[in-house]
């Protein structure tokens, strides 16, 4: 009887002990469940757009990317675990302009959360053609609209002015932080802007060349001219590859810029034939100052 006893009593205090560890296990994930947060759920199209959203929003946001690190927005195509998300957002960053990804899925998106406000980062911003035969503003259209307005400084700070202005719209309570954030960042894509001006205004080469024309915009503001490997989204021919290579030997080209989520195989032949050296610049790198210091600083070089 004794012996029963013992058991009883060992076997009891086994169960409190594993219902005591259960609860302990289960306590965290519940607090952490529970614990409401006070940050506004955002979403946006591409990385440099996250970063001009969190340096505005600072930890007063949650912001997720839909197109990952080292896709293309000219394919890429969402997983379902961010139409998740999507609908628990409180509010969509778009570039605005005719970038694919916005083109083919931004409906859909914005039809997963009836709720969410959208911002349009690219309101404000004269936008210019990819096609060099095109001026400003004659016969524009989805197709020949340069789509990548963020990779002028002078565009950005337009950027973060119209992601500012939307965070005080669903927050008013924190304006002046916003503002302050604001007119920090604001500032420090004036010294941006005023670094690139000071390295290429002074030189007599104007011309660079890429493979996707992603840099029409950049080209612009700093009175540059980019020459395109890639022509209306298509590899080149073999009589254009030709006439690249003879126009690069002419202006004295020797390096050519390429991005990572494109085939650089044309680029390539052209950088062989003119004895230079293919470049790789993402212009899709969250970290746009440095970024944007880079191109910079490679250009700085190839137009000695």
């Amino acid at each position: 009887m004794c012996e029963c006893n013992k058991l009883y009593s060992a076997l009891r205090i086994g169960i409190q002990l594993l219902v005591i560890l259960i609860l302990c296990m289960a306590l965290p994930a519940c607090s952490q469940k529970d614990t409401p947060t006070d940050k506004i759920h955002i979403v946006v199209s591409i990385l440099p757009l996250a970063e001009f959203t969190e340096k505005i929003g600072g930890n007063k946001v949650d912001v997720s990317v839909m197109i990952p690190p080292g896709a293309s927005p000219h394919s890429y195509e969402p997983r379902p675990e961010q139409f998740t998300r999507l609908s628990k957002a409180q509010l969509y960053v778009k570039v605005g302009t005719p970038i694919e990804f916005e083109l083919v899925w931004l409906e859909k998106i914005l039809s997963t959360n009836k709720d969410i406000s959208v911002c349009n980062g690219s309101r404000g911003i004269e936008l210019i053609t990819t096609n060099p035969d095109h001026g400003p503003g004659e016969n524009r259209n989805a197709t020949n609209i340069d789509p990548h307005v963020w990779l002028s400084p002078k565009n950005a700070k337009v950027i973060v002015e119209n992601i500012c202005s939307a965070l005080i719209t669903m927050d008013p309570d924190n304006q002046l932080f916003y503002q302050r954030n604001r007119k920090q960042y604001l500032s420090e894509l004036e010294g941006l802007d005023q670094d690139i001006t000071a390295v290429l205004q002074k030189k007599k080469a104007r011309k660079f060349m890429t493979y996707h024309p992603a840099w029409g915009y950049f080209a612009k503001t700093y009175n540059l001219d980019q020459i395109p490997v890639e022509f209306e989204g298509k590899h080149p021919t073999a009589k254009r590859l030709q006439k690249l290579i003879k126009q690069a030997r002419e202006e004295n080209i020797r390096i050519i810029l390429a991005s990572p989520q494109f085939n650089t195989k044309s680029a390539e032949v052209i950088a062989r034939e003119i004895q230079g050296q293919v470049i790789l610049i993402d212009p899709l790198e969250k970290e746009y100052i440095a970024n944007l210091k880079k191109v910079a600083s490679i250009l700085d070089q190839a137009m000695e």
